[in-house]
């Protein structure tokens, strides 16, 4: 494993060990085969704010023309390292802050107290090719859009997809990533399947992120249609903590994480 690789696992290593401590014998999990979901990711901006849109949304077609994207994705998902360098020389820029929420690897997490990962970067490149210092604040999932609408950060960008109802509170830029939403079941689970949780033989208890694009599929597509209990928790790792614990059946989440976590679990 390369660099980058290794401190994500690392990471990930300290923070499971602290949630799942008390939770006893070695448990394995595995992430199912059929994936559930496939999702584009993109950035989200103020409604009242279509010039900045406008202006990101070019630079960000810039940076996926020239291969700038794929480099950063590449280095944090297969551990292919860049030369490029990012935010040089700042003093004096104007600031445009970033929403996130820092629980999220390799999109976004903290090395040496400093967020980094694919969207760290990849608004790193964007703030400048507009000239800007970047700031990223890190806070919960569920309060990116709101924060973004006051006003607090200029946009946010979290592994989030475009929804409806998202599209109802804030615009997005052309997507950046794609990402698929899995399922982490125990090794001894009897959920062998993404169609198993639709069959309505048993009532699954599914762990989530609160308000995460996983969370958002769980409620529409099985808790709204009494097929599953959905536990939402701050945090992937929690949701992971409980699944190992025994508290949920399965936990939705999106791939990369998925694998970063069942990968340290199963150490």
């Amino acid at each position: 494993m390369r660099k980058f690789t290794r401190i994500i696992t690392l990471a990930l290593a300290l923070i499971m060990m602290l949630c799942m401590a008390s939770c006893g014998a070695d448990v394995q999990l595995k992430i199912l085969d059929s994936e559930y979901a496939v999702e584009d990711y993109a950035i989200c901006v103020a409604k009242d704010n279509e010039e900045f849109l406008t202006e990101v949304n070019a630079a960000l077609e810039e940076l996926i023309a020239d291969g700038t994207v794929q480099k950063i994705v590449d280095k944090y998902i297969n551990g292919v390292e860049h030369d490029l360098v990012f935010q040089e020389n700042t003093d004096g820029l104007e600031v445009i802050k970033m929403g996130t929420n820092a629980e999220f690897p390799p999109y976004e997490f903290y090395t040496n107290n400093e967020i980094v990962g694919i969207d760290a970067e990849v608004a790193a490149a964007i703030a400048d090719k507009l000239g800007k210092k970047l700031e990223i604040e890190d806070m919960a999932f569920d309060s990116i859009i709101t924060a973004v609408q006051t006003g607090k950060v200029d946009f946010g960008m979290a592994g989030m997809t475009v929804t409806e109802d998202r599209l109802e509170n804030v615009n997005f830029t052309t997507s950046y990533a794609q990402g698929v939403q899995v399922v982490i079941v125990r090794e001894d689970s009897d959920i062998t399947s993404v169609d198993d949780l639709f069959a309505g033989e048993k009532i699954y208890k599914i762990g989530v992120q609160t308000a995460t694009t996983g969370d958002l599929y769980a409620t529409w597509d099985l808790e709204d249609e009494g097929l599953a209990e959905v536990s939402r928790y701050n945090k992937g790792a929690d949701a992971v903590a409980a699944l190992v614990s025994g508290k949920v059946d399965c936990v939705i989440i999106d791939n990369e994480p998925a694998k970063e976590f069942v990968a340290v679990n199963n150490d």
